[in-house]
């Protein structure tokens, strides 16, 4: 049995929990989640099964979006004034459903 989408899924939401009990417990820190939808890194050219390997590459590169798109989105975060929270920062591709 493989559990690694309810695994990955798991990890996903306790990073949102952990991150919303950090902004109720302080604000001397700011705390932005990103959720980069599918993004191209070099993550794909290794590990895993060669077909599923393939699959992800053909995804990318039909609605794949650039890591830079994901480093503007978190330097938007990070610009905004000191009493400004960006709380969720959702970035995907306009292809991507």
């Amino acid at each position: 049995m493989d559990l690694t989408g309810a695994v990955y899924g798991a990890t996903k939401f306790a990073v949102r929990a952990v991150s919303d009990g950090l902004r109720q417990e302080t604000t001397d820190v700011r705390v932005t989640v990103v959720c980069p939808g599918l993004t191209k890194t070099e993550l794909t050219h290794s590990g895993g099964a060669l077909e599923p390997q393939n699959a992800v590459r053909a995804a990318l590169e039909a609605v794949g979006i650039d890591a830079s798109a994901i480093a503007q989105a978190i330097g938007y975060a990070i610009a905004q004034p000191a009493d400004v929270n960006v709380s969720e920062i959702i970035v995907q591709g306009t292809a991507q459903v």
